[in-house]
């Protein structure tokens, strides 16, 4: 995978509400142009390119922690950052033994996930 784009409605308010959530977990902002586009990456991982978008359908992000407490850093961050709670820190039993999650809803709506542990993708 290149890199994704996630549909928006305001590109300042999106770049702003990612920068402040996304840095703790190593994502930093490579470049925007007011009103296109505000793009995220971490070394070797995809960009992600939020293109602001005349209607704008929810979609899930997830991203992998190193510890508990930056899943938790993060769910109080981007509360802080306007973010609607949707599911607060804790384990998540039924996604895996050792999956420890948060959920919020960003300002588009856009269900944003923070794990460490999760499921084995191997038989």
């Amino acid at each position: 995978m290149d890199h994704i784009g996630i549909p928006i409605s305001d590109s300042t308010r999106t770049k702003v509400f990612y920068e402040q959530v996304l840095a703790p977990l190593g994502w930093t902002c490579s470049g925007s142009r007011p009103g296109i586009f505000a793009a995220f990456k971490k070394d070797g991982a995809p960009a992600l390119y939020f293109t602001v978008a005349q209607r704008v359908a929810q979609t899930h992000l997830a991203f992998k922690a190193q510890t508990q407490l930056q899943v938790a850093n993060f769910y109080r961050d981007a509360l802080e950052a306007g973010a609607t709670d949707n599911g607060p820190p804790g384990p998540r039993p039924n996604y895996g033994p050792t999956y420890y999650a948060a959920f919020v809803l960003d300002p588009d709506g856009h269900n944003v996930e923070v794990l460490v542990g999760g499921v084995s993708a191997g038989p």
